[in-house]
């Protein structure tokens, strides 16, 4: 469950940057072992393309990041409904049944949060959801990392990125590392002063 919601949040970057470099974005799919697609159409090339690869494997602690803020901010209603904004357009676009039952369970999990229970549960999920993607963000990169060293996943997004690029993919797993880092370091900073209130 928790590699899925992560994989979520990885498409979901795919997608998001897609749409802001002004790629067509064909669809998303959410697959049962946790892996999943994004499919675009425009230039095989250029500055769009390489964001729109690059943003997948940094999209759940740059989430993080952005839920720390608003957490630390009081922003709890806003983060919320902010994820079901989010999860609401990319089921417009899912291209699979697995990948619509995912989103609408988690659409209504986080539904049901704001909707129906108090301030303080709120505040603890928030609290614990932040901490769940900065931390969850860094461990798919070191997953694919060892993956590489083994000769598998030899299409990964580094990959293409190696061939968009004149960097290896080494170098872009490097810097989904350090995005990654980064994010959870500011994160732990944001959320380290907060005092939630007893359950």
């Amino acid at each position: 469950m928790s590699r899925g919601l992560i994989t979520v949040a990885h498409e979901g970057g795919h997608a998001v940057v897609a749409l802001l470099t002004r790629r067509k974005l064909q669809g998303i799919r959410l697959h049962s072992d946790t892996s999943g697609v994004t499919l675009t159409r425009g230039r095989p090339t250029g500055p769009g393309m390489i964001l729109t690869a690059a943003a997948g494997y940094v999209a759940p602690s740059l989430i993080g990041l952005g839920a720390a803020w608003l957490t630390a901010a009081g922003y709890i209603t806003v983060f919320l409904w902010t994820v079901l904004l989010l999860l609401a357009g990319m089921l417009l676009m899912i291209r699979n049944i697995y990948g619509a039952i995912a989103l609408i369970t988690v659409g209504g999990a986080v539904f049901t949060l704001s909707m129906f229970t108090p301030p303080d549960v709120q505040g603890w999920v928030a609290y614990a959801a932040c901490w769940f993607l900065l931390f969850g963000g860094i461990r798919p990169i070191l997953e694919l990392r060892r993956k590489r060293r083994r000769g598998r996943a030899v299409d990964s997004d580094a990959d293409q990125l190696a061939r968009l690029t004149p960097f290896p993919p080494g170098f872009h797993i490097f810097m989904f590392l350090l995005i990654s880092t980064a994010a959870l370091v500011a994160g732990a900073y944001l959320l380290a002063p907060i005092t939630l209130p007893p359950l």
